[in-house]
């Protein structure tokens, strides 16, 4: 009996991790599926966590986060406004990550969030979003060099609770438009995904999207859409982002 109930244990932990072996991977410039989806940026977040650790009660960054973000009133910020009528606030840190800064507020300017869904959601980890096909596979037909410490480029954000990241596939310059929001803490994706932001209100939004049932790829039976983004600047410019094709 103790052996069947520890093999059993083990076949729940291996179906787990296989399921978060799909997460974060996403298209990055492009529409097509072929060309776009792909594995290989989820073996990182694959080892995110089988196990992630409960989600803290706060919804700002936490106190290993860079000093220099917390209570900063120089930050643009963005609000996503829910079709549940809900707000999700996120605080944009350029100084962390530019590029990636200067791409999402183009997007966000240019409307293209308006009325999308977050396709993707998974209990005890993240929420991602930002594909106009609503499949994982779609993207705004060009992508950006990825600012993350692995890929040569100094980030310190830390994937922790409320911290709003750059989805791609294993091609590290391949981000688009997709973005995910943490929901616990998860230090494995540090150094490799571009973190740019963290949500400074409507955390309880963004757990109310995450608890929604799904099915067996993890999208939402009755997803979530995006009815309409916005971005306060707090009085600076930003240009247009580089982009990598």
């Amino acid at each position: 009996m103790l052996k069947m109930k520890s093999t059993k244990k083990a076949l729940s932990l291996l179906l787990l991790l296989a399921a978060m072996m799909l997460v974060i991977s996403a298209c990055g410039g492009g529409s097509s599926a072929s060309s776009n989806s792909s594995s290989g940026g989820a073996g990182t977040a694959a080892n995110a966590s089988s196990e992630p650790s409960a989600p803290a009660a706060s919804a700002e960054p936490s106190s290993d986060q860079p000093a220099n973000l917390l209570g900063s009133d120089k930050h643009p910020v963005v609000t996503i406004q829910m079709s549940n009528d809900t707000n999700i606030k996120v605080e944009l840190y350029p100084e962390i990550a530019p590029n990636t800064v200067n791409n999402f507020i183009s997007l966000v300017q240019k409307g293209y969030y308006d009325g999308l869904i977050f396709h993707r959601v998974i209990q005890g980890f993240m929420i991602q979003g930002g594909d106009p096909d609503g499949t994982g596979a779609g993207g705004p037909g060009y992508s950006i060099p990825g600012e993350f410490t692995s890929n040569g480029f100094q980030n310190d954000l830390k994937h922790t609770r409320g911290v709003i990241s750059m989805a791609r596939t294993g091609e590290p310059n391949s981000a688009g438009s997709q973005f995910f929001i943490m929901v616990a803490d998860t230090p494995t994706l540090d150094d490799a995904y571009a973190s740019f932001g963290a949500v400074i209100e409507g955390m309880d939004a963004v757990d109310q999207i995450v608890n929604q049932p799904t099915n067996s790829q993890d999208r939402p039976n009755e997803p979530l859409s995006m009815t309409k983004v916005t971005v306060d600047l707090k009085g600076m410019t930003f240009e247009e982002p580089e982009k990598t094709k």
